[in-house]
């Protein structure tokens, strides 16, 4: 199938670009001109490289720790496309072993037979700090084994992120991890910044949401927060709801990381794309209230935020440009993942993900690889 879309603006990832238009073939970018054909479909907005989300825990009514299979898969992909996301990781919080290889060969056949926006596997534990655990059940926080390394340590062709704490993993398993192909991200730890740089030092890739589930930053204890904008070289997602992160300490992370390595990602639950705002989460009820969702207790359970929010957000809080807030929408996650080469652009080669955004930079139309699906 053979199109030529001609928007009135275009962002390729790294820069603005006016009346040009992307020929689109075999769900691939076959070309950009800059003076569009007769038969290229006009469109009025901008037109982005597709959102990338590497934390999507749920959505449309559905949390992938309930049912770790296809249909579950495919109910949370649809949630995110009307919000503009092309690409997601399906992310499973901490649980039991057998949830876990459920949720590898759920993504396994589901990327096998090809399904529109999934991209591969976040384990978000369960070898994280109990201090530190947030909404993850403590039951199921455990070190890092053999049986685990057997279970995950394989090539597979998609992306795995595993996050970790350093106080439950050594840095001989981050590298045979990372050997692997796997990638090491560190979040829902109370480790020292001796700790984490050596995590960092074995592999370890990046930071999840960053400043949430660690300790605050100190003058002499550092920890993660400090490692993270210390490192240039590491990526940091972060929470970018106005109500995970302060406005101030996510302007910090901004000015440390750049666009180049801030990740924005939903964390989001059941509740995004879905008309019901409360959810059962391991048997506990959580609820939006004052837009996020929390436990009767007021504990940040996860997020009720879109990717395409977080974009907004990016201008509004941080200050970023149109193009800064676009590629930690999209470039950034990419690049992470090591799928920069076909994710995150729009130029000659890359997957046809895209999104057309209207001047209140909302998603009005969606393609995952050339196919329109909003």
């Amino acid at each position: 199938m053979s199109l030529v879309l001609a928007p009135k603006r275009l962002f390729t990832g790294e820069r603005l670009l006016e009346g040009a238009a992307v020929h689109l073939e075999n769900g691939r970018i076959a070309q950009m001109s800059r003076t569009p054909p007769t038969d290229a479909i006009a469109l009025d907005g901008l037109l982005a490289p597709g959102f990338i989300d590497i934390q999507v825990n749920g959505g449309g009514g559905v949390m992938f720790n309930d049912t770790p299979d296809v249909a579950a898969l495919q109910t949370i992909a649809r949630a995110h496309q009307q919000f503009g996301v092309t690409g997601f990781l399906a992310t499973l919080i901490s649980d039991e072993r057998d949830k876990i290889r459920r949720a590898i060969d759920a993504v396994s056949e589901a990327v096998a037979a090809g399904l529109p926006g999934l991209i591969g596997l976040h384990l978000e534990g369960p070898w994280l700090s109990a201090p530190r655990r947030g909404v993850h059940p403590e039951r199921f926080l455990r070190d890092f084994d053999r049986a685990d390394l057997d279970l995950i340590a394989q090539q597979r062709p998609f992306p795995v992120v595993l996050t970790v704490a350093p106080e439950r993993i050594g840095p001989e398993h981050i590298r045979t991890l990372s050997a692997a192909g796997i990638i090491v991200a560190l979040g829902h730890t109370a480790a020292e910044a001796d700790q984490i740089e050596a995590a960092l030092d074995a592999g370890a890739r990046g930071f999840t949401h960053l400043f949430n589930a660690m300790p605050p930053f100190e003058a002499r204890r550092p920890g993660a927060v400090g490692a993270a904008l210390a490192h240039d070289e590491a990526w940091t997602g972060i929470i970018l709801d106005g109500i995970h992160v302060h406005t101030l300490a996510a302007r910090v992370a901004f000015k440390c990381k750049t666009a180049r390595k801030l990740m924005l990602v939903s964390d989001s639950m059941a509740t995004v794309g879905a008309a019901e705002e409360k959810m059962s989460l391991f048997g506990e009820e959580i609820a939006v209230r004052d837009g996020a969702l929390r436990t009767s207790a007021g504990t940040l359970a996860g997020a009720h935020l879109d990717l395409s929010a977080a974009m907004r957000n990016a201008i509004g809080l941080l200050g970023a440009s149109l193009e800064e807030a676009l590629q930690m929408s999209s470039l950034s996650s990419a690049t992470f993942l090591r799928l920069d080469n076909e994710r995150g652009r729009i130029a000659l080669g890359a997957r046809a993900d895209l999104v057309l955004l209207d001047d209140s930079l909302q998603a009005q139309q969606v393609w995952i690889g050339g196919e329109r699906v909003r």
